[in-house]
C-alpha cells in the first residue's frame, strides 16, 4: 500500500433496496438506489420501517448495475433467493445470530 492509498477517503456508502411481493410478480425488483447521503436516506427509512438491512459489499456492487424499478437479472437469482430465505427463517422466529447466514457471492 502506498502513502497515497492511505490519504483517499473510503467509497461512499451504498445501498440497494429491493422488492419481491412473491407469487406471479417475477423476480424481485431494484426500487432505490445510491451512494452516500442517499444510502444513509435508503438504509434509515428500511430500518424505519422496520426492514431488516442486510450487508453484502458484494451483492450491493452487482445490484448497483440494475436499472431502477428493473428486475434483477436471473445472474442473481440463486444470491438473493439464498437472502429471501435467510430473512423469511429470521421472520419466522429463527435468531438471526443461529441461523445461517447466506453465502452471498
Amino acid at each position: 500500500m502506498s502513502a497515497a492509498d492511505d490519504d483517499r477517503p473510503p467509497p461512499p456508502r451504498a445501498a440497494v433496496a429491493l422488492s419481491y411481493p412473491g407469487g406471479d410478480a417475477g423476480a424481485p425488483q431494484v426500487v432505490a438506489k445510491g451512494r452516500g447521503a442517499i444510502a444513509d436516506a435508503i438504509i434509515a427509512r428500511a430500518r424505519q420501517a422496520g426492514v431488516y438491512v442486510h450487508e453484502s459489499p458484494q451483492l450491493v456492487q452487482l445490484l448497483m448495475n440494475v436499472d431502477l424499478d428493473a428486475q434483477i437479472p436471473p445472474a442473481l437469482y440463486v444470491a438473493v433467493a439464498e437472502l429471501l430465505a435467510w430473512l423469511w427463517r429470521i421472520e419466522q422466529g429463527e435468531d438471526a445470530a443461529a441461523a445461517p447466514r447466506p453465502p452471498l457471492l
